[in-house]
């Protein structure tokens, strides 16, 4: 049986790249080139939605690596393309031309398309080459700077490091593989992208100026490789009409450069010969900017087509959490303690919430306090991603990789913010309102973030000997005494608090007083007195008999 070879994955595009290397330096023809940077483009492209889950440094490291040579490729490339539109805008008009012209070069254009008014009589020259005065001067002065560019590609080409391409086409596919196409995180990614090009859209067609338009072509193709590489069910469904959409975007950036270039060039010989170039060029810009306008505005444009396909309300949100758990794995050398020490902190956060020993600021059904529980996970997920760069100093170190790491869609700036500055607090120093990282912020979130930091440096400790010996905690005396209203004497009292010094204990399911664990815990449950201004006891968790006998 014959198989068919594989036309897909980031392995087969690597390894195009190398191929499509030595046909574009033979001679750097159109063709070949085009075909050079999309290869090379695939490969960056997937590189980058990578980054985006795998903070692995070659990642970056290929991405990089293609760029001088994908520049250099798309310099000569941009001169290629306005050599192209001066023919199809204003081709030559040899009768003999115009009866042998065939071939695909046909879709684009046909000669009769061509400008009639800027055209020079013939007198004195051949025939065959006559053509407009303005483009053939501009084809000239384009002919020498192909031909420049040849050379400064060839360069580039020949600095271009083969074998170090070949060791990541082994070495990333695979680290590819661990998230497979289709995958929701992709989806989730996708989302962003469709974000931020839906954004370009509005703000290009309240102005249509070039600079809005071709920022939004960059936008929509941005999204689209997200689809063309990881969402293959979506890309099915959507190739066609984003190619579209991108291509007329192109088209309008191409007609806007090489007015331009026209321009700056000085081709015109007179005023009308710089009006009819103008008008032949606002003519075609105006059609490819309407009919993008038609497919892309109203109850049926393509945005909320491909909106559809994309992740909804809470979903969101949930993703995102993956994401960041997918990001985290990869730099955590023990991501199970990591989550362990989210949940015993959720679970001590919410019973102090509920006990009311934090006062007014975070109290349950708040927006605040729902940011602040947020961000207390998040920070606790990712409080041990700085260990990828050492074990000292990696509190810091999680603080600058969170930061860095930008705000996934569905979650708010301030919960990476302050996420990044309790993860920095988990261990080492303790938070004061004086340390440079926390002066400049205001009263408020200077309290909020070192009683977080209090709750995770105490939850850290719960799982001290990274073995998940304790199970779950809960805030036993609190609890009983704000379990609800109480009756005494037949009227309803209100459930009493906690005396002045009386010391909050904390009940842990698996606690053995005496361990490793219970001397880290007698340490790092001093930031939480301090803030509760009460002592703070840890103890076994004792099961009430009728619930061990369920």
């Amino acid at each position: 049986m014959k198989t068919t070879a594989k036309t897909t994955g980031l392995r087969y595009w690597m390894l195009r790249a190398l191929e499509e290397c030595d046909r574009a330096g033979a001679a750097f023809g159109a063709d070949p080139v085009h075909d050079l940077r999309v290869a090379l483009r695939r490969c960056r492209s997937m590189a980058d939605g990578m980054m985006a889950m795998d903070p692995e440094p070659d990642w970056k490291a290929m991405k990089k690596a293609g760029k001088r040579l994908f520049q250099s490729l798309g310099e000569l490339r941009d001169v290629q393309i306005m050599m192209e539109w001066i023919d199809r805008l204003h081709p030559a008009t040899s009768m003999a031309r115009v009866s042998s012209y065939s071939g695909p070069a046909e879709e684009k254009s046909s000669p009769a398309e061509g400008l009639q008014g800027g055209q020079v009589e013939a007198s004195g020259e051949d025939p065959q080459s006559t053509r407009d005065a303005a483009a053939e001067a501009l084809l000239g002065i384009l002919r020498q700077r192909e031909t420049e560019q040849k050379h400064l590609a060839r360069a580039a080409l020949e600095q271009f490091d083969r074998k170090q391409w070949r060791r990541w086409a082994k070495s990333l596919p695979h680290r590819a593989a661990r998230v497979r196409p289709g995958s929701t995180v992709f989806k989730h990614l996708a989302l962003e992208r469709w974000t931020a090009a839906r954004e370009l859209h509005t703000r290009a067609m309240r102005n249509r100026s070039q600079i809005a338009l071709h920022t939004l072509r960059i936008g929509i193709k941005r999204f689209r490789y997200i689809a063309e590489n990881f969402l293959p069910e979506e890309h099915k469904a959507w190739s066609k009409d984003l190619k579209h959409m991108q291509d007329l975007l192109g088209e309008v950036h191409d007609l806007d450069v090489l007015w331009a270039t026209a321009l700056a060039c000085r081709v015109f010989h007179d005023a009308e010969s710089r009006k009819t170039w103008h008008d032949r060029i606002l003519e075609e810009r105006a059609k490819r900017v309407e009919e993008y306008r038609e497919k892309t505005v109203g109850p049926d444009s393509l945005w909320n087509v491909w909106r559809a396909g994309l992740p909804q309300g809470k979903q969101i949100q949930q993703i995102a959490m993956q994401r960041m758990k997918l990001w985290a794995k990869a730099l955590d050398p023990d991501f199970a303690h990591s989550e362990r020490v989210a949940r015993l902190a959720l679970e001590l956060y919410d019973g102090l919430n509920k006990a009311r020993l934090f006062g007014p600021s975070l109290q349950n059904g708040n927006s605040r306090d729902d940011t602040a529980r947020s961000s207390l996970y998040v920070a606790a997920l990712l409080h041990d991603v700085g260990k990828s760069q050492g074990e000292k100093g990696h509190h810091k170190a999680s603080r600058d990789l969170i930061q860095s790491h930008g705000t996934p869609l569905g979650w708010s700036e301030e919960t990476m913010r302050r996420a990044a500055l309790v993860a920095r607090f988990h261990c080492g120093a303790l938070p004061a309102r004086s340390h440079k990282a926390l002066r400049d912020l205001l009263p408020d979130e200077q309290k909020t973030i070192v009683r977080l930091a209090a709750i995770l440096r105490l939850a850290n400790a719960l799982d001290a000997e990274h073995d998940g010996h304790i199970r779950r905690v809960e805030i036993e005396n609190a609890a009983l005494a704000h379990g609800g209203p109480r009756r005494t004497n037949g009227f309803v009292r209100k459930p009493s608090v906690l005396g002045k010094n009386e010391a909050l204990v904390i009940a842990a399911e698996g606690y053995v007083p005496g361990s490793a664990t219970a001397q880290t815990i007698a340490a790092e449950r001093y930031l939480l007195e301090t803030v509760l201004r009460r002592p703070v006891v840890v103890k076994s968790h004792i099961q009430h008999r009728s619930s061990a006998q369920a």
